[in-house]
Order: C-alpha cells, then sequence, then structure tokens
C-alpha cells in the first residue's frame, strides 16, 4: 500500500453524502408497504371458529325467548373494536335451543319478542308492524319477506357459544 492517503474531493463528499440519505429515506418509505403486505401473513389464525361465549348458560335457556347480548372483537385491517351483538335464544318445543338474530329482514330496524300487545306470541318489528311467529318465519302479508337469521351455534361445557347470522337455507 502507499503511503499516500487518498483525498475525497468536495464533490465526491456531497455525492456519497446524498446516495447515502436518499437510500436511507428510500428504505424508510419501503418498509411500511411491506410491513402492510407481510404482516397480514404472519398473524394468528384464530382456533374459536367465530364462536363467542354469549355468558348464557344451557340450564338458563327456557321456552320464552330471551334477549342474548355479547362483544365480539373485530378487526378490519389493522383497526380492532369491540362490536355488540344481540340474539334472541330459546328453546323449541323439541328441547332444541333457537337463536335468531334481532335484525328484521324488511328495512334493518329491531325486532322484539312480544313487542305489540295485539299480536303476542310473536316478534314484532315497530318499523312497519313487521311481524315473525315464533318460530322466525315472518307472518303473511306483512312487510318481511323472509324470516329471521339464524345464528350458528354450539353448546361446550355447558355454555352457548354463538356465531354468525346467516339466512335460512345457510345456517
Amino acid at each position: 500500500m502507499s503511503d499516500k492517503k487518498q483525498q475525497v474531493s468536495r464533490r465526491q463528499f456531497l455525492n456519497y453524502s446524498l446516495t447515502g440519505l436518499g437510500g436511507f429515506m428510500a428504505a424508510g418509505m419501503l418498509i411500511s408497504p411491506l410491513r402492510m403486505a407481510i404482516d397480514p401473513v404472519l398473524k394468528k389464525q384464530e382456533t374459536s371458529g367465530g364462536l363467542a361465549n354469549v355468558g348464557l348458560s344451557v340450564d338458563d335457556i327456557t321456552e320464552e325467548p330471551q334477549r342474548v347480548d355479547w362483544e365480539v372483537e373485530q378487526v378490519d385491517g389493522w383497526y380492532e373494536s369491540d362490536v355488540k351483538k344481540t340474539a334472541w335464544v330459546f328453546k323449541d318445543e323439541n328441547g332444541d335451543i333457537q337463536a335468531f338474530s334481532p335484525i328484521c329482514k324488511h328495512l334493518g330496524c329491531f325486532v322484539s319478542w312480544e313487542g305489540s300487545e295485539e299480536y303476542p306470541n310473536e316478534f314484532f318489528c315497530p318499523c312497519h308492524n313487521g311481524r315473525y311467529y315464533k318460530d322466525g318465519t315472518n307472518v303473511p302479508h306483512t312487510p318481511p319477506l323472509a324470516p329471521l337469521d339464524v345464528y350458528e351455534q354450539k353448546v361446550e361445557n355447558g355454555m352457548l357459544y354463538l356465531g354468525d347470522a346467516k339466512p335460512r337455507g345457510e345456517a
């Protein structure tokens, strides 16, 4: 090697500095989209199958429909929120558990059990006097044109777990 030090000119110093700074900035700008593309792949998958414990013991379910409220954690992209859900739960004449969505199939209003004194033992929608029989089917010649949606369900360790509400043919 030679004893001479190699001098860096002002122009070379600025060239090296600006190239390094530009590379650093480009790397910083690429990290975010790269993380967005890879992050969903690295997340753990849910093992619960989308069913949530609604905090209701099977022994507490009667033949009278009762309103059950619970919260589930919902993830929309990177936004996490707690969503409140509601169901009408009861046992039918065969002892099978029924869980219906309270959302009217006409305009999406909230349906309540025995919500009208004129129509006892029916689900009633106050928006346009929509009515459903206890089995969730719509009363003919009333506004709803389809039966109430049915929740996916399972019983585990004596507790009721509910999933998503689906139309009758898909449940």
